[in-house]
C-alpha cells in the first residue's frame, strides 16, 4: 500500500502451498457503469446492478462522502492521515464520477500540501505536522497524472492537462529505470540503486496508454513493454505475485518481503492490485498475465486479505480488494460470470468491513471492469479477446 521502509534480499525460499476445493458462481449480468460526459455530469446506461448490491457509480460517491473532506481523502481506519496513493484514487474516482468539484478540491488540495518542486507528490501527511514523508511514491503519481489529463481532455481544461503532463514527465524522469526486460517502474526515486526495488502492483498498462497519448512520448511505450515483461518475469516465479520483488539490472527477478520486520514473503494488500491493473489492459497478452492467477484464487471461495503465494490464507483479515483482484483475474480470463461475483462479494465486503483501502479499490475495481471511463479496455473487451 505504497512506501514503506524496504529492505535487499539475495534470494528468498518460497513454498507455493495448493489448497484442495473450488469456487461455484453463477453467471450474473454485470451492472453498467455512468460515466462522465464533457459537462461533468454521469450518462447512465441501460443494465443496472442486481438487487441489494451498489452500482460502480453509487460505490464511487460512498467513497468520495466517506472519505473526502475540503479536499483531502482522510484514511479514517489508519490514523487520519492522508497519502499520496489516497489523493490519486481520489481523482480517480471523482473524474470517474463526473464530479467536477470534488475533482477541483482534491487535486487543490493535494498541489497545496503534496506537491514537490520537482512535479512529484510527497507521500505522506499528517494534520499535526504536514508532510511527515516527502519521498514521492511511483503508483500515486501515476494515477494522479492519469487523473489529470483524462479531466484535462474530458473538461477541456487546459491547467488539468498541464499538471498531468509536467507529473507524467517526472515519473519517467525520476521513478524509472532501465534493465534488461526494459524500461521499468521504480516505486520512487528513493529505490534508483541496482538492484532495483520493484512493486509489480504499481505497473498500469492503461495509465501508460493515456499518458503516451497526452504527451507523445516514446518512452511510455518503452515503460509498457519493460513493465509486462518485469510482471510475466514476477508471475513466473510463483502461483501468485508477490507484493514485492527485487529486479537486477540482468532482468533476474527475486520475490521478497515487504520489510525487515516480517519474513513471510505474500500475495497481499499490494499485489492484490495487480490482476485488477492488468485486466483493465487493452492488449490480449496483458490480460493473460491477469488471468493466469484465476485458478489459484479459485481454491476457496471465502478469500483473505493476505495470501501466501500458493493461495493459503494468512490471516482472518478480510478485505474488498481480495474479492476485486479475482474479479479481475476472472474476467480476464473469460470467466465474466465469477467475476460479477466476485465484485458482489467484494461490494458486501465493503459495507460490512469498511476501510479506506477497500472501500476505494471497491469503487476502482468496479469501475475499471466494466467500463472504459479511466482509458482502459476491460469494459470492452471483457478480459477475453
Amino acid at each position: 500500500m505504497t512506501r514503506r521502509n524496504w529492505i535487499p534480499v539475495t534470494a528468498v525460499a518460497l513454498t507455493a502451498v495448493v489448497v484442495a476445493g473450488g469456487i461455484a458462481v453463477a453467471a450474473v449480468r454485470p451492472w453498467a457503469d455512468p460515466a462522465p460526459d464533457a459537462g461533468g455530469a454521469s450518462t447512465p446506461t441501460s443494465t443496472t446492478a442486481p438487487s441489494g448490491v451498489r452500482s460502480a457509480a453509487q460505490l464511487r460517491t460512498d467513497f468520495l462522502d466517506r472519505y473526502v473532506e475540503d479536499g483531502r481523502v482522510v484514511r479514517k481506519d489508519q490514523g487520519s492521515d492522508t497519502v499520496s496513493e489516497g489523493q490519486a484514487y481520489g481523482l480517480l474516482i471523482a473524474y470517474a464520477a463526473g464530479d467536477r468539484e470534488r475533482f477541483g478540491d482534491i487535486w487543490s488540495w493535494t498541489k497545496r500540501h503534496l506537491l514537490t518542486d520537482d512535479d512529484l507528490l510527497a507521500w505522506r501527511w499528517t494534520p499535526d505536522g504536514g508532510v511527515a514523508d516527502d519521498q514521492s511514491a511511483s503508483d500515486a503519481d501515476l494515477d494522479a497524472a492519469r487523473a489529470l489529463v483524462l479531466a484535462g481532455k474530458t473538461w477541456d481544461d487546459d491547467r488539468y492537462t498541464a499538471a498531468g503532463k509536467r507529473m507524467a514527465a517526472a515519473v519517467l524522469d525520476h521513478e524509472t529505470a532501465t534493465t534488461d526486460l526494459g524500461r521499468i517502474l521504480l516505486p520512487g526515486p528513493w529505490a534508483d540503486t541496482e538492484p532495483y526495488r520493484y512493486d509489480a502492483s504499481y505497473a498500469s498498462p492503461a495509465a501508460y496508454r493515456v499518458l503516451a497519448e497526452a504527451t507523445g512520448d516514446d518512452r511510455w511505450q518503452e515503460l509498457e513493454r519493460g513493465s509486462s515483461a518485469a510482471t510475466a518475469a514476477v508471475l513466473d516465479k510463483t502461483d501468485l505475485p508477490s507484493d514485492w520483488s527485487q529486479v537486477h539490472a540482468d532482468g533476474s527477478v527475486d520475490p521478497m518481503p515487504a520489510t525487515g520486520n516480517d519474513a513471510r514473503v505474500l500475495y497481499g494488500y499490494d499485489a492484490m492490485r495487480l490482476p485488477v491493473r492488468y485486466a483493465e489492459a487493452c492488449t490480449t497478452a496483458d490480460r493473460a498475465l491477469a488471468g493466469s492467477i484465476a485458478p489459484t484464487l479459485r481454491r476457496t471461495t471465502q478469500l483473505a486479505a493476505q495470501l501466501d503465494l500458493g493461495g493459503t490464507a494468512v490471516t482472518g483479515d478480510r478485505s474488498a480488494l481480495a474479492y476485486v483482484a479475482r474479479a479481475a483475474a476472472e474476467q480476464a480470463s473469460g470467466a465474466t460470470g465469477a467475476a460479477t461475483a466476485d465484485l458482489e462479494r467484494a461490494d458486501r465486503t465493503s459495507a460490512t468491513t469498511p476501510t479506506y483501502y477497500g472501500d476505494a479499490w471497491a469503487a476502482l475495481g468496479a469501475t475499471m471492469l466494466t467500463s472504459d471511463v479511466l482509458g482502459g479496455c476491460a469494459g470492452d473487451a471483457g478480459g477475453a479477446s
